[in-house]
């Protein structure tokens, strides 16, 4: 990773945390887990938010340097995610990429069908919030391979890096499950040393710091791959 995208993950997590999206205290997760700091993406709920997030991922995917043709934004959340992405990629990069989204029930009247925009094609990247256990990703290569194109990537705005049941993270289990690689605009690693180089700011206090610590040394993966 260069200076460039550390800076750019460190831009990203204070600008969650100054739109409410990023908080700290104790939240019960879905897999059990008590954890001290929840990501919620749908709080990114303004014209401004959404336009500022867009050229976040947009630089992402710009510096990773992945080839795509298209994004698909799984329904809900990844729909004005992927939205707001081919905005930036247009305004910010020049890169006219289309973009579909998928409903979650079939239509039978009208156009049909439940994918809404432009048709899958080519190499398509995936355009989502987080991934927990990838059911998100699974139902949208069935989409993407049965329309005849293929799964390019995974774009996501933070990676938690907690192992999953392979001892693997979340993410690190798709990209290995698809073969592809996931992008993440900023993780937990990211977000630990925001906090540790602007010990003042908010309310990230010693004992959430600690608390940060020592949940990642519980549950996180450090690396690919690796504990």
């Amino acid at each position: 990773m260069t200076q460039d995208q550390k800076m750019h993950g460190q831009d990203f997590v204070r600008f969650a945390i100054e739109a409410g999206v990023l908080r700290f205290g104790d939240f019960a997760l879905k897999s059990g887990r008590r954890s001290p700091y929840f990501f919620n993406a749908g709080l990114f709920n303004s014209g401004a938010a959404l336009a500022r997030l867009g050229q976040f991922y947009a630089r992402a995917l710009v510096e990773s340097g992945l080839g795509v043709d298209m994004l698909f934004g799984p329904a809900y959340k990844g729909i004005p995610l992927a939205a707001a992405t081919a905005i930036a990629l247009a305004d910010r990069h020049d890169r006219d990429l289309p973009y579909a989204f998928n409903r979650k029930e079939a239509k039978d009247h009208g156009e049909g069908g439940r994918i809404v925009g432009s048709p899958l094609k080519g190499r398509v990247l995936v355009i989502d919030d987080v991934i927990t256990a990838g059911t998100s990703v699974r139902e949208s290569v069935e989409l993407i391979e049965g329309a005849g194109a293929r799964l390019a990537g995974v774009l996501i705005a933070l990676d938690r890096r907690e192992r999953g049941t392979a001892g693997l993270s979340a993410t690190d289990e798709v990209a290995a499950r698809h073969g592809v690689p996931v992008i993440s605009i900023a993780s937990l690693d990211a977000l630990i040393e925001f906090m540790s180089l602007n010990p003042e700011y908010g309310d990230f206090t010693p004992e959430l710091r600690g608390a940060m610590q020592t949940y990642r040394l519980q549950f996180g993966v450090t690396d690919r791959g690796g504990t």
